[in-house]
């Protein structure tokens, strides 16, 4: 009779754990972005279509060599890398102690202590009468010395700590693909700045070019005013462009200085100079890029496979989280030697000690915690399927839009072209004009005011062409293979 009520109290107490395990369900929401992703680019050719220029490598897509020199040591030095890289390395012993929860722990340890019971008490009054040999009392107080070896072991029964570990996997292999990110972004900052410095470069010798032009016209001025062939005036607006344009020197020359410093940063090092040959920086012909189709961004864009991999892991996360609502089932076990005298301890088999534990247990009341950490693991899913979406559509807005810029860049780089060809052409008419005294000075000024400005604005357009070319390859994924 007393076997069937233990029997039947551990089977009311399992129904209890059982039911009280009950777990939510997680929310589901469609992925509309990535279902609903176009199949090719606005304006795309075919040629690009059935190419992909995100999966050149960069040594391939850039020939300049000292451009090349600047990307590898940016890859060598910069700190952001660097910082991320160890991210990747906490990511991974996150995994390894992901890992370690599956299999039991085992620890082994010594100990001593000393005990005196109270003689009216069961264990007291029990040692009292105790004899370890005729006529030898139990000594007290009682001393206690032990050592030996103990196990624990979650059993993993609804492969909850599994689920961690893929979790924690799948977080280690996104901040691999965040460090992927981080390198196509150096190298696009690194490209990107190489070309503003060249054409800073370039709008110094402009500037320059231009300084020399008003120091001959205002010789050509104090002249003519000495031969009562222009007034004082003229004399004045040519000094006070001269000053301008010496003004506009040092402003690019500060520009430059900051720019190289920038790169400077970007590679991890004190200032110094950047190696560079500005003279062919106009003549510089821009990469053709070929963009292939939509769904290949997928594939070769890091932060795309980046947040994929976190919303892989955030889904991992809710599950785990759902399976908190389940009771656990946790094994321990001891092995040892275990006496109230050192001595004693080597009497074998009266010293050795043991034990084995099996104890399953689940939440029934108060679960607000478990619920808690359910309902966040939850919305953190969400946001990372946002996050995915949000990802993936920015990145084909920023091929459609940057394809389009490097068609219109193109066509204001051939226009701005003619115009500086045309000023070019008035600058040397009107001084000649002047010179004869059929212009004055302000038709002069007002000339090679519109040519230092149309040349600056085509140095401009050249930069942008080059830097636009390098923001599509960084836009299809390229930089980081």
């Amino acid at each position: 009779m007393k076997i069937y009520n233990k029997r039947y109290i551990a089977a009311i107490a399992l129904s209890l754990v059982l039911a009280g395990c009950k777990a939510p369900m997680a929310t589901v929401i469609k992925d509309e972005v990535k279902e609903n992703i176009p199949q090719n680019f606005n304006q795309q050719d075919q040629g690009e279509a059935n190419n992909n220029s995100g999966t050149t490598p960069w040594r391939q897509f850039f020939t300049d060599p000292n451009l090349v020199a600047l990307i590898e040591t940016a890859l060598k030095n910069n700190q952001e890398l660097m910082i991320t890289l160890q991210e990747i390395e906490i990511a991974k012993s996150g995994v390894l102690a992901k890992k370690g929860r599956l299999t039991p722990t085992v620890s082994a340890g010594i100990g001593a202590g000393v005990k005196k019971a109270g003689r009216y008490t069961s264990e007291g009054a029990g040692d009292a009468t105790t004899e370890i040999e005729p006529g030898k009392e139990m000594p007290d107080p009682l001393g206690n010395f032990e050592g030996g070896l103990m196990a624990n072991w979650e059993v993993d029964i609804w492969k909850k700590l599994r689920t961690e570990k893929e979790s924690a996997v799948a977080h280690y292999l996104s901040t691999v693909e965040g460090k992927n990110f981080i390198l196509s972004n150096l190298i696009e900052e690194v490209a990107d700045n190489y070309y503003e410095l060249l054409a800073l470069d370039n709008q110094l010798d402009i500037i320059q070019q231009y300084t020399k032009l008003q120091q001959r016209a205002l010789e050509i001025s104090k002249i003519q005013k000495e031969a009562a062939a222009a007034t004082e005036l003229a004399v004045k607006k040519f000094e006070a462009e001269l000053a301008k344009s010496k003004a506009s020197e040092f402003t690019i020359r500060q520009e430059i200085t900051e720019k190289e410093n920038e790169i400077n940063a970007l590679c991890g090092r004190f200032p110094q100079p950047i190696v560079r040959s500005k003279g062919d920086f106009m003549s510089m012909i821009p990469q053709t890029v070929y963009t292939g189709i939509p769904s290949q961004l997928l594939a070769n864009r890091p932060d795309i496979k980046q947040a994929e991999l976190e919303l892989k892991s955030s889904k991992l996360d809710v599950e785990a989280a759902r399976k908190e609502f389940y009771p656990s089932l946790e094994i321990s076990a001891t092995l040892g030697l275990e006496a109230f005298k050192p001595s004693y301890m080597v009497k074998l088999p009266e010293s050795m000690a043991a034990s084995l534990v099996g104890e399953l247990a689940g939440p029934l009341i108060n679960k607000s915690a478990i619920k808690a950490n359910f309902q966040t693991a939850d919305a953190r899913q969400i946001q990372a399927l946002y996050e995915y979406d949000k990802t993936i559509l920015n990145a084909y807005l920023d091929v459609a839009n940057l394809m389009s810029k490097v068609k219109n860049i193109d066509q204001y780089y051939k226009l701005k072209s003619e115009e500086t060809q045309a000023l070019e052409k008035s600058i040397d008419i009107a001084n000649q004009l002047f010179k004869n005294s059929r212009a004055d000075y302000l038709e002069v000024l007002l000339n090679q005011r519109d040519a230092l400005d149309a040349k600056m604005e085509l140095v401009e357009a050249k930069q942008k062409q080059l830097s636009t070319v390098v923001d599509i390859y960084k836009s299809l994924g390229g930089g980081w293979k």
